[in-house]
């Protein structure tokens, strides 16, 4: 019998869909094993509050750690903590979200364990205590199998490709106040800037609206923003790298292997050739529109539809047949 531990990363204390696949698939591994799932939150006073809902997606016992010094992340203060946790509970192996806190501490984590971290996996299966992963190589050209020959097995999966199941799970919620030196902390976060008030993160959006260097400069965003705008609030807007390393559009909506994995129920991708690091972020979206001039654009050989031409005709006449089609609703 294995037990398996979850990390469940928090925002503003909230859970998202990160800490509900990583729960899901440490309840699938565990029941694998015939062990249990275990999940752990971090975070300010209060944030208990939101982790009893881990239970539905397989979470026998939920341990929520409640401290100042844990309000926002803090690698000095949460390392320590999340060793701690894992030293005591004994586990085989630990999930985290390969998000950007999760690619942060995962890695000091197995560090400060002495252990060999499996990372931004697609596939996690455990038979006979052992656990093996499959992770893109090669900027998604190819995939590794590989067998963790460690305890705890440390895994971090991307986001938004194992899908949280729920399952019934007792969702005992234990509540600890970890020891902490919030004095002798060396960092210290002093400014959070995030999306404007109601902007849905690319990640978590339902549908996604994406350009690249096709768009030709930042000036002609509001393009996109009127299609955005058109297909309603759930809608996010995303951008190739090419386009957030020129500065056009911010590092927060980049799509792609160095950028966000997203899984939408519609992708449009706008102005976008199609490279293979881009598709490793969202080829696993249901839908996928394309719209290039080139008509062989790589981006066409995933697309479920594509439209070839001009996007500055195409997206104004696609925003108006939306608007069209909403106005009739």
């Amino acid at each position: 019998m294995a037990n398996v531990l979850a990390f469940a990363e928090q925002r503003d204390g909230q859970l998202g869909s990160a800490a509900r696949e990583a729960v899901s698939v440490a309840a699938r591994l565990a029941e694998a094993s015939g062990g249990t799932a275990h999940a752990l939150v971090l975070g300010g006073p209060g944030v208990s509050s939101a982790a009893a809902g881990l239970g539905m997606y397989g979470a026998a016992a939920i341990s929520v750690g409640e401290h100042d010094a844990l309000a926002d992340y803090n690698p000095e203060a949460w390392v320590g903590t999340v060793v701690d946790q894992i030293r005591s509970g004994d586990y085989a192996a630990v999930i985290f979200a390969a998000t950007t806190l999760g690619k942060d501490l995962a890695p000091r984590v197995a560090a400060h364990l002495d252990v060999p971290l499996a990372s931004d996996v697609t596939g996690v299966d455990m038979s006979g205590g052992t656990v093996t992963v499959t992770r893109p190589v090669f900027s998604g050209k190819a995939f590794a199998n590989l067998e963790i020959d460690a305890s705890p097995a440390l895994v971090s999966i991307r986001p938004n490709v194992f899908q949280a199941t729920e399952q019934a799970g007792a969702g005992e919620v234990s509540t600890f106040t970890p020891e902490i030196d919030a004095a002798g902390l060396r960092l210290r976060v002093v400014e959070r800037k995030g999306a404007s008030e109601g902007t849905v993160d690319v990640a978590e959006a339902s549908v996604v609206v994406s350009g690249g260097r096709g768009m030709k400069g930042p000036e002609h965003w509001d393009l996109l923003e009127g299609l955005r705008a058109a297909l309603g609030s759930g809608a996010a807007l995303g951008a190739s790298r090419a386009v957030v390393d020129a500065g056009w559009r911010p590092h927060g909506e980049q799509v792609g292997q160095t950028g966000k994995t997203v899984a939408p129920k519609l992708y449009i991708a706008v102005g976008i050739s199609g490279a293979v690091q881009h598709l490793a972020g969202m080829r696993t979206a249901k839908t996928i529109v394309a719209i290039n001039r080139d008509a062989d654009a790589p981006i066409f050989g995933v697309a479920d539809y594509g439209i070839v031409g001009d996007l500055f005709d195409v997206v104004p006449r696609l925003t108006e047949e939306v608007e069209a089609l909403k106005a009739g609703d």
